[in-house]
């Protein structure tokens, strides 16, 4: 019966992708583009309110005011009263390694094994994915794909949104590991009256070591000549040379210190938080580390009782005020939910930060935290051709409809199976 039933899943499973392909990925940029008019926000804090972008062979050949007299390449595209933006990027995203949460055949986010840093998300990436594809309405158009589960759950890579198979997709290969940090408190068993109440985690010293032990070993290992390759230690090399980063889950005040004080003791050169939750009571030591912050999304709530009622939301401008490189990211929620992201930096808006420094969490920091602000994250001269054009603010879920996007200069297609099922019911409801 179990057999019969994953046969009948799979079988509706594989109608669904071909009852809905995926568009066509865009050719290599062959004619040039001008963009006269929009109002250009670059991605850096500046804003040029009546632009003109020209871009040719996939990289971007000049920023300025559209009232500079220059020739205009290519095709002309009028975008007065438009917003022209760079493509947002998303980090710590499962993003096309898992399609239907209930097939575990479309399930590639996590293998067996606590300390598997060997596992690459790159090779799994599925560049034909639903959920992929609807990212690029919203303008997120690059994301860091890493696995998920385990301690160390495997390496990540970073790629982009409109590709024939991973090999076209990917931007930058083996980027980071990711470990998950034990927590030094752990929810207790129900108790009659009380729920469930956070005690102290009595293997809290042992799973601690069990990570340093692994790191030590790894470290060890580069450095001996050894006849036989163990994968696992030989995929950690990157990071005790700086060839990778090592992005640490971790949310408490002693888990964050711990990580970062002992993963830097046995030579790990970069280190980025992921998650932070308390970090606001340690950016001076986050400072003195050089440790970027990859934040949550604002839409949660507390975690304890005595925290503000509002401090998810407040969090990500305390880090950035603090002088702090702060970047958002989502990897907490459902996959699908990554597409919210300018929304999410939206949100920050409320809480006092402005629009383009909230724009700048999700282009410009997190390209410099993955290390590939030499080609994206703003509008510069030089840079690759990834941007879109939106009808109005791209923060705001009520204007941001885009009309036009780019990926390395590649006018690339804004239709969805979304897309193609609001068509499908507008048509039903406006022949009634």
């Amino acid at each position: 019966m179990k057999i019969f039933r994953i046969t009948i899943a799979l079988v509706l499973l594989s109608a669904t992708i071909k009852g809905t392909a995926q568009q066509t990925p865009a050719g290599v940029q062959k004619e040039a583009f001008s963009i006269e008019g929009a109002v250009a926000h670059l991605g850096n804090g500046e804003v040029i309110e009546n632009s003109l972008i020209m871009f040719e062979g996939g990289k971007i050949s000049f920023v300025g005011d559209a009232k500079t007299r220059i020739a205009r390449k290519g095709t002309i595209i009028k975008a007065d009263g438009k917003h022209l933006y760079p493509g947002f990027i998303v980090t710590c995203a499962s993003l096309g390694l898992i399609e239907v949460d209930a097939v575990r055949a479309s399930n590639d986010k996590d293998e067996i094994g606590e300390l598997i840093p060997h596992v690459r998300s790159l090779i799994a990436y599925n560049a034909e994915s639903k959920v992929v594809e609807s990212m690029r309405p919203n303008g997120v158009l690059l994301g860091q794909i890493s696995p998920k589960g385990g301690t160390i759950s495997g390496t990540s890579s970073v790629m982009q949104f409109d590709a024939w198979n991973w090999e076209d997709a990917v931007i930058k290969a083996d980027d980071g590991i990711h470990l998950t940090w034990p927590n030094s408190f752990k929810l207790g068993p129900f108790s009659q009256g009380q729920g469930r109440r956070y005690q102290p985690n009595e293997n809290y010293a042992k799973e601690k070591e069990k990570i340093i032990s692994f790191l030590k070993n790894a470290l060890a290992y580069g450095k001996s000549a050894v006849s036989e390759i163990n994968p696992a230690y030989a995929a950690t090399q990157g990071l005790f040379n700086g060839a990778q980063k090592l992005y640490v889950y971790a949310d408490g005040e002693k888990e964050i210190m711990d990580a970062i004080v002992k993963t830097k003791d046995l030579g790990v050169k970069k280190v980025v938080l992921v998650g932070g939750y308390q970090a606001y009571k340690i950016t001076e030591f986050l400072k003195e580390h050089d440790i970027s912050v990859l934040v949550r999304a604002p839409h949660n709530l507390p975690s304890s009782d005595d925290d503000d009622y509002d401090l998810p939301y407040k969090l990500p401008k305390i880090l950035l005020d603090s002088g702090l490189l702060v970047a958002m990211q989502n990897a907490s929620a459902k996959n699908f939910q990554n597409r919210n992201l300018p929304f999410y930096a939206g949100q920050l808006v409320q809480q006092g930060l402005s629009k383009e420094k909230a724009l700048q969490m999700i282009t410009q920091n997190p390209a410099k935290i993955l290390g590939i602000d030499q080609e994206y994250g703003t509008l510069e001269v030089g840079k690759s051709a990834t941007l879109f054009i939106s009808e109005g603010d791209a923060l705001d879920m009520r204007t941001n409809q885009l009309s036009r996007a780019f990926i390395d200069g590649r006018d690339i297609s804004l239709e969805t199976h979304q897309t193609e099922l609001w068509r499908r019911y507008m048509e039903k409801y406006n022949g009634k």
